[in-house]
């Protein structure tokens, strides 16, 4: 029988590197007063250690063509995970705390329990509480089972003997294995935990959500090697005082990475916004200046937004600059670049940026509506609320093109705008003129226009 060793290591929260002894930083992701002491166990490797499958060719490799999908019951999110989930597929939700993630999960695995047997797994909340919060969102079927436990060993006992198609784990942060001698939450148990989940999920073709929390920088919380044990990878996304919600796909072995769903908060639960572009321009001014249409693209579904500039005088010694939505070292470029190449001075003017409805975006388009919203703003000349901007600056002042140009373009035309000001080939469609723009200069062309 191989001898089990215990020892002490210390291990990073945030990046799970392994240290011989404490510090107050780590020297890998340099991150303050995250290394803790945990009892890891060291088993001996056996012997016989190589694999005693057999390569084959890829040209005799059988795959399933046409796979069941499982549907959510929502339209859009079936979309953003590529139609559906898949047997014995295992997806990580994260989120902010209070965002929604338990609220949809519940509202999905009530959709799921139509055709299904689901389990709902709650080591944060009680069976009472889980009950209360699904009566407000109408939650009542038959086949959606709740269990309240955070030993991950009792938890797949019970997954054995009710056999349920869909499981839900809310969170993986509270689930602890009594194999390990660490806490829950610590770095060890979540790897371990995560791992049998993936595991068993396979296995037995069980679907599994696993729900994770989220550290100070919103950042999924553990070691990165959980978005690799998973399938899926999405990140639930909204800003406070704000009723939308976004669900981002940032990893999909089934699918498209990069789509997303938006949802609105409400009090009866998460509606799905199957229409977003006039959901984020409800409200947009007429007639003001600084304000641009921009058709971001997550993934391949593009959605319209509006970006806001403010250019005023300043009355510090050194201009402030300041962004929401947009990173600060993006607006710092654009302005370099818009004050060389449209000839303006900027270096007495406080530039305070904002994308409407606090989305985050990271979609280098956003470089061509953001230099037009700064000039719009500075000029004091408003842009027609009919035309949009999309297109990559350099540091030369060219615009560039970007990925997902036609799918931007209609849903442009599906809005009812007129035009689109974009780095590519001059096009004249239907309803709707497609002007090429080459670079920064012209700009001052378009608004004499």
């Amino acid at each position: 029988m191989k001898k089990v060793k215990q020892r002490t290591v210390f291990i990073c929260n945030e990046c799970g590197s392994k240290f011989p002894a404490w510090s107050g930083r780590c020297s890998n992701c340099g991150t303050y007063n995250t290394i803790t002491e945990e009892i890891e166990t060291v088993i001996p490797k056996s012997e016989n250690f190589y694999s005693k499958s057999q390569p084959t060719p890829i040209t005799q490799i059988k795959t399933r063509e046409n796979f069941q999908r499982l549907s959510t019951g929502y339209k859009n999110l079936d979309e953003a995970f590529g139609g559906g989930f898949v047997e014995g597929q295992v997806v990580l939700v994260s989120g902010e705390p209070g965002i929604g993630k338990s609220t949809l999960l519940l509202k999905v695995s009530s959709n799921i329990a139509n055709d299904k047997k689901v389990l709902y797994v709650s080591g944060e909340e009680s069976e009472h509480q889980i009950s209360i919060r699904a009566k407000r969102i109408g939650v009542s079927q038959q086949n959606l089972y709740i269990l309240s436990d955070v030993s991950l060993e009792n938890i797949l006992e019970v997954i054995d003997n009710l056999k349920p198609d869909f499981v839900v784990f809310d969170s993986i942060q509270t689930i602890y294995s009594q194999s390990l001698e660490s806490v829950a939450g610590s770095v060890s148990q979540v790897k371990y935990v995560c791992s049998k989940i993936t595991e068993f999920s396979k296995s037995k073709g069980v679907i599994s959500v696993i729900v994770g929390q989220v550290n100070k920088e919103g950042a999924i919380a553990g070691p990165k090697v959980l978005e690799h044990l998973v399938d899926t990878v999405a990140q639930f996304e909204g800003e406070k005082g704000y009723g939308y919600r976004i669900l981002k796909i940032i990893k999909n072995r089934f699918g498209s990475s990069g789509e997303m769903a938006v949802f609105n908060m409400t009090d009866r639960g998460m509606e799905e916004v199957l229409d977003p572009s006039s959901f984020f321009l409800s409200e947009k001014p007429e007639g003001k200046s600084g304000s641009v249409i921009f058709p971001y693209t997550e993934g391949s579904k593009p959605v319209l937004v509006e970006i806001q500039a403010l250019v005023s005088k300043t009355f510090y010694p050194v201009p402030q600059r300041r962004s929401q939505g947009i990173d600060i070292n993006k607006l710092s470029i654009i302005t370099a670049v818009v004050e060389r190449e449209l000839k303006i001075n900027l270096k007495d003017k406080d530039i305070f940026i904002n994308v409407v409805g606090g989305i985050e975006i990271d979609d280098p388009a956003v470089d061509l509506p953001l230099a037009v919203a700064i000039y719009s703003s500075y000029r004091d000349i408003s842009v027609p609320s009919d035309t949009a901007f999309f297109g990559e600056i350099g540091l030369t002042g060219e615009v560039r093109g970007v990925y997902f140009s036609d799918l931007r373009i209609k849903e442009c035309k599906k809005m009812g705008l007129k035009r689109v000001f974009a780095s590519v080939k001059s096009l004249d469609q239907e309803n709707i003129k497609v002007e090429n723009i080459r670079s920064l200069s012209q700009i001052k062309e378009i608004f004499r226009s």
